[in-house]
């Protein structure tokens, strides 16, 4: 996917998060972004048919390289972050602090844990949502 498309895709997915972490699962307004965070996961399968299953976030965690930054504080490389997840990553950033070589490391291990408690949160609004509704 060129880099345009996926940046595009990322920041409608970060804001459709964004947008559901502050509804409740079973709520009638999680309707508009489930339904922007469904569309975008079936493009993703139709772009990518044939793509490998995503990395687990342990398995991203490994493969991302920590660098000892002269400054004391600890970077990371983003080149070593693989795509989608670097934009992810990149999308959830916007505005924060990082040095010239790279992204604070504290911020990328926060970036992974609020991921985990998002796609929490959004399984938990699928989950609501396909309950039958008792009247």
């Amino acid at each position: 996917m060129p880099d345009d498309e996926l940046r595009e895709l990322e920041a409608k997915r970060r804001k459709a998060l964004w947008v559901l972490a502050n509804i409740s699962p079973g709520d009638s307004k999680a309707f508009d972004p489930l339904s922007i965070l469904d569309d975008l996961e079936l493009q993703e399968r139709k772009d990518s048919p044939h793509a490998d299953k995503p990395l687990e976030l342990n398995q991203l965690r490994d493969c991302v390289t920590v660098q000892y930054h002269h400054s004391g504080i600890d970077i990371i490389l983003e080149q070593t972050i693989p795509q989608p997840w670097r934009e992810r990553f990149n999308q959830a950033s916007i505005g924060s602090t990082r040095l010239l070589d790279g992204p604070y490391a504290a911020d990328w291990y926060k970036f992974l844990a609020c991921w985990e408690s998002e796609m929490q949160h959004l399984e938990a609004h699928r989950a609501a949502s396909s309950k039958p509704k008792l009247d």
